[in-house]
């Protein structure tokens, strides 16, 4: 009877999931391990006694006291204009696109893998394609929502020292050695931002974000806070401290949205009016 049922929900994308259904679980959670015997270094994957545990990121933030730098920068700036063009060239003639951050820490149990996961099906099912950062947790979940709509299902992924490849809902994948390079591709073909719980990764892509809304980089760019409770403490922190010391304006404040509501923050990240960045 089940197979029968996810046949007609396939001929029927609009038939309704119950909440038992999108609360189906795996037996395994998505917590990153240091333990992982295989990771990719861009393009090429290593395993066993190939993993030397460094990241290319970090090869070229280390100090160099000898200036054997002067002798490979220049060739890392090749490889830093490849994946440029490997991300231009994939991600050109994406279309409408949402990029959604979270927690790669987030366990398939949890309640936010699910709205996760629903967030990216009714994105798929609007016509959007779905960005993720290619990993597991809140990553996967939204992969695989957007997956199970038949839509397209986009990770970029980026070389870690934990996490070893890719989620298995991704139908197109570009993994990247350098943060920066990957921080442009979410930038320039997503349309707007859906940032649910998560660390350090997930203030980044934020953050990123609001500073190029507040600088007038990005004129028409809605970023939506899932999660009233788990944000409360930053926003208060914004509105406490940071804007009574002059550090941002009040109409900074305004760049976010924030809801609880996996619905509203679909129509919120897809019906924003274009944001006008102030003149001052």
């Amino acid at each position: 009877m089940a197979m029968k049922e996810d046949e007609a929900r396939e001929s029927d994308p609009a038939r309704a999931r119950s909440a038992s259904e999108w609360a189906e679980q795996a037996p395994t959670d998505n917590v990153p391990s240091a333990q992982v015997g295989e990771v990719f270094a861009g393009p090429v994957i290593r395993r066993g006694a190939e993993v030397d545990g460094s990241t290319t990121d970090q090869r070229l933030l280390e100090s160099h006291h000898d200036g054997s730098w002067l002798h490979s920068d220049p060739w890392r700036v090749l490889r830093i204009q490849a994946e440029f063009v490997e991300g231009f060239g994939a991600l050109e003639e994406l279309g409408p696109a949402i990029a959604i951050f979270g927690s790669a820490r987030t366990s398939r149990q949890a309640k936010a893998y699910q709205q996760a996961r629903r967030m990216g099906h009714l994105l798929a099912e609007a016509g959007y394609a779905v960005i993720s950062g290619g990993g597991p947790g809140t990553m996967e979940a939204v992969n695989r929502g957007a997956s199970e709509a038949h839509g397209r299902s986009v990770g970029l992924g980026i070389e870690l020292p934990y996490e070893s490849s890719m989620n298995e809902y991704i139908n197109l994948g570009v993994h990247f050695r350098y943060f920066f390079a990957r921080k442009v591709m979410f930038l320039k073909y997503a349309q707007g931002f859906i940032v649910m719980p998560g660390g350090f990764g997930t203030f980044d892509e934020l953050f990123e974000a609001l500073t190029l809304l507040q600088t007038g980089k990005v004129s028409h760019f809605p970023v939506v806070l899932f999660g009233s409770e788990y944000w409360s403490g930053l926003l208060d922190w914004l509105r406490s401290q940071v804007l009574p010391s002059g550090n941002i304006s009040a109409p900074d404040l305004d760049l976010v949205s924030v809801t609880d509501d996996v619905d509203e923050a679909v129509r919120l990240v897809t019906e924003a009016p274009p944001f006008e960045p102030r003149e001052d």
